[in-house]
């Protein structure tokens, strides 16, 4: 198997789709993963044979820092930025808590941009960059009771098409993959239970199924290639028809 030996940071990597990215990058790249729980990310870093990993909550000052100099002391710099940690919250509107407005903008919108902001000037340095961002179908068409998470996640198409403008001379690439339903733990997400089962979800998706975490990690494997460096600034749904209503 040919190694393309970029050097890749995955945030949100202990488990579920930054899991699954993980897994497929390290088959030919160096890659550094980060999220909340070390023992589980010491796990995954020797399983899938990671260069590094960095165990801490972004959202506190002076960790994206701190992960920054982690990343630069492992791998001297990274080509690849994919920007998957994130947090789900279902709640009417009027209940949703203030501090879960503060977690989530934090963590889905200003956490991305800061970690971009960090490694951009050594991606332009080098003349070459992939910065993938991992949105949600909610952050396209909406999702009721999930307005905080669909604001988020919209952020995210606007700081892409904006920096994909930005950064183009450069040779860096910036794009969005929007998921719809993962097969991940998100659908055990308890007031999201209490409206809705499992069945009556897949009801409301085309293909009658859920997204294998896999398919959002092959279609990072593509977007870090050199056959889509002609691809930046857009969304791309892996949605098993959900967008088409």
């Amino acid at each position: 198997m040919t190694r393309t030996n970029r050097n890749i940071l995955v945030t949100g990597a202990t488990q579920g789709i930054g899991y699954s990215i993980a897994k497929i990058l390290a088959e030919k790249n160096n890659v550094f993963i980060c999220g909340r729980n070390e023992l589980k990310l010491r796990e995954n870093a020797a399983k899938l044979g990671c260069k590094g990993f960095f165990a801490g909550d972004l959202t506190q000052n002076g960790t994206v820092d701190l992960l920054y100099r982690e990343v630069i002391d492992t791998l001297g710099g990274i080509d690849v930025l994919i920007n998957n940690a994130g947090q789900y919250v279902y709640s009417r509107i009027e209940a949703t808590k203030d501090d879960d407005l503060k977690r989530l903008v934090n963590l889905n919108s200003v956490v991305p941009f800061k970690l971009i902001r960090a490694f951009v000037p050594g991606m332009k340095e080098k003349k070459f960059g992939r910065i993938i961002n991992i949105g949600s179908i909610s952050g396209v068409v909406g999702e009721g009771n999930a307005s905080l998470y669909s604001m988020t996640k919209a952020s995210l198409m606007g700081l892409t098409k904006a920096l994909a403008l930005e950064l183009a001379e450069f040779n860096i690439t910036v794009n969005t993959i929007n998921p719809g339903w993962v097969d991940t733990n998100l659908i055990d997400n308890d007031n999201l239970k209490s409206e809705f089962s499992e069945q009556e979800i897949l009801d409301m998706i085309p293909q009658r199924r859920f997204v294998h975490p896999d398919e959002i990690g092959k279609m990072c494997e593509y977007l870090v290639s050199d056959s889509a460096k002609g691809i930046t600034g857009q969304g791309l749904n892996i949605c098993a028809g959900l967008t088409l209503g």
